[in-house]
């Protein structure tokens, strides 16, 4: 398991990650990326914001880094970085196939990605994906399996997959939609020769959404390393947009209502890597402060009282406009 490099960091950001969905593309659903990153969103100054944020995240102990190929050119980027810091041999290199990517670099398509988990589209999102990150790639994840996916029953997608990991890579698969917990349970479910097939989940969880959490529990135990995504609600636990109950702990800790939020999610006992999904460095920065916040009995109480319903929640993710 690469995750094992994390368990020697003695940082205390270690199992802080880095994920480049808001910043591999112009457009997307995060809330304030207007302000965030302004009219300057052409493929090299996006190139040259991902790096700065890579340079910052592993300077300041963050050695996970998350890419997809739907992101754009998060793998790209991801790459060139690699590549021009050959000594940065500890960090953990993720990505994700089943989504292709097609809003052709602009923040107004009509479809920004297209979902398809078919062996197919695995073999060929593979092979470009071996072309940019080559043998950094560590692990590779189903992207937003849920219940319906056929990648959950088919047994040559899961033959080929099961060649992957045998040749050395990591196989996991993430989730989204408000039957997280029912996907999570029957991937891991699923075997090849007898073996588990997943070593890694990736879930949304946070705040707002919390439905996931007995799953993610049942997967840690089963030996999956968990990742946890949109630890900030794609905006909604960060300032200005963050609710009162938050605010009001957040200015109790004297820090941000970001680090407060992604703080909840690193005190779960089966959490192994929250993401960071920073667009500035600023906040990066802020986010990392999540690694020194510690929540006493009522701060958590009242945090409690912010979770909502998995379909309402859902819907409400749905409705946000790509910018």
């Amino acid at each position: 398991m690469p995750f094992a490099r994390l368990a020697t960091a003695t940082t205390p950001t270690c199992h802080i990650g880095l994920g480049l969905a808001a910043v591999g593309r112009p457009g997307y659903i995060n809330l304030g990326r207007e302000n965030d990153l302004g009219e300057q969103r052409t493929v090299e100054a996006l190139r040259a914001r991902t790096h700065e944020l890579l340079d910052a995240a592993y300077a300041q102990g963050v050695r996970y880094f998350d890419a997809a190929r739907s992101y754009g050119r998060s793998e790209e980027f991801l790459a060139d970085w690699l590549n021009h810091n050959p000594g940065r041999n500890d960090v953990v290199i993720g990505s994700k196939w089943g989504y292709t990517y097609t809003a052709d670099w602009t923040t107004d398509a009509e479809q920004h990605e297209v979902k398809d988990h078919g062996l197919a589209t695995y073999e060929r999102q593979r092979a470009e994906t071996a072309d940019l990150l080559g043998d950094h790639l560590d692990l590779y994840q189903i992207h937003s399996v849920t219940p319906d996916s056929p990648a959950l029953t088919d047994k040559e997608l899961h033959a080929r997959l099961a060649e992957a990991a045998a040749q050395g890579l990591t196989v996991g698969f993430s989730t989204s939609g408000p039957a997280q917990a029912d996907a999570i349970r029957a991937a891991l479910a699923v075997t090849v020769d007898g073996e588990p097939l997943f070593r890694t989940v990736q879930s949304t969880y946070n705040a707002l959404e919390t439905s996931a959490a007995p799953a993610l529990a049942e997967a840690h135990d089963a030996g999956l390393t968990v990742i946890v995504k949109e630890g900030m609600a794609n905006g909604r636990l960060a300032q200005p947009h963050a609710p009162d109950a938050l605010q009001a702990v957040a200015a109790e800790t004297s820090l941000g209502c970001d680090a407060v939020a992604l703080a909840l999610i690193l005190r779960q006992p089966w959490a192994g890597v929250v993401l960071s999904g920073a667009a500035t460095l600023g906040q990066l920065a802020s986010n990392l402060h999540a690694a020194v916040v510690d929540l006493d009995e009522d701060q958590l109480t009242r945090l409690a009282t912010l979770v909502e319903e998995p379909q309402a929640y859902w819907a409400k993710r749905g409705s946000l406009p790509w910018h």
